[in-house]
């Protein structure tokens, strides 16, 4: 959704999320089929962000193509591969530096656009169409020795059932593991009309046969068994750190790294991430 709305961590009452939520509801019962079009473009459109991180040396660009469309790859470096799965909002772009730090290790490192995303096509995203432009990347690849996460890329991955993906290790970086209590709070807290929320997740559930509360990251990290190191900032205001340390504490296959003064968005390139990669390798 607009980042308007899915950064909006603010709990107080709000003037703006009040008329928000009459607005939303009064447009949705006066022209509910303008309403949810409406909806859909604003609730699942993310940001396309300008790229923050040079090109490194060596780095190859393809596309492939999938049911959403094409998305755009980018590959560096030699040997075993491992994909990394941006989050909402982002871009490939975001994990420049941690694949030239996989390259380094003797790895490939192939990372792409979500649909929606960065150069891929699309116009809307949603962890289904999440999870068949990962798939798509995995059945391009050949074998796969591992896989990094980003925030809601985190929540795409444990929802992944692909079986290129059993047994391999994983690194959650500030992972959304309560992926619908996250969603619907920010929501609320937007102001945003529920009923006109579940008329369009509604449609994308009938598409792609993928109902929204089956949606559970951290049940299916659960399930697991390979190993998993989550680095997270406790002082990350979009997802839930206390949710990183439960999943230390219950799954014996979890190691939680902590990383201090990093955020949401800036952990991607910090040292914590660069060493728990060459702890899984």
């Amino acid at each position: 959704m607009s980042d308007k709305i899915y950064f909006n961590t603010a709990n107080k009452f709000s003037f703006k999320k009040s008329m928000v939520n009459i607005t939303t509801r009064i447009h949705h019962r006066v022209a509910p089929a303008h309403a949810e079009k409406t909806a859909r473009k604003l609730l699942l459109t993310p940001v396309r962000l300008r790229p923050q991180n040079p090109e490194p040396e060596g780095l190859v660009k393809g596309t492939v193509m999938s049911n959403e469309g094409k998305l755009k790859t980018y590959q560096l470096g030699s040997g075993p591969v491992w994909v990394l799965s941006h989050g909402w909002s982002g871009s490939a772009n975001q994990f420049y530096p941690l694949m030239q730090h996989i390259a380094e290790q003797g790895y490939t490192a192939v990372a792409y656009d979500h649909p929606g995303h960065g150069h891929s096509e699309g116009d809307v995203g949603h962890i289904p169409a999440f999870v068949h432009g990962l798939e798509t990347i995995l059945d391009s690849v050949g074998d796969v020795a591992g896989v990094v996460g980003h925030s809601m890329g985190t929540a795409t991955i444990l929802e992944c059932q692909y079986v290129k993906l059993k047994g391999k290790p994983l690194m959650l970086i500030a992972p959304v593991l309560d992926y619908l209590d996250n969603l619907l709070d920010t929501i609320k807290r937007s102001g945003y009309s529920i009923r006109l929320f579940n008329a369009v997740v509604a449609k994308v559930e009938q598409q792609y046969n993928y109902p929204l509360n089956s949606i559970d990251p951290f049940s299916k990290l659960k399930l697991r068994d390979n190993k998993t190191i989550i680095v997270h900032d406790p002082a990350d205001r979009f997802a839930n750190y206390n949710e990183s340390q439960r999943a230390d504490k219950e799954i014996a296959n979890v190691q939680l790294v902590t990383a201090h003064n990093q955020g949401h968005g800036r952990i991607m390139k910090s040292q914590q991430v660069m060493s728990a990669f060459d702890q899984l390798c």
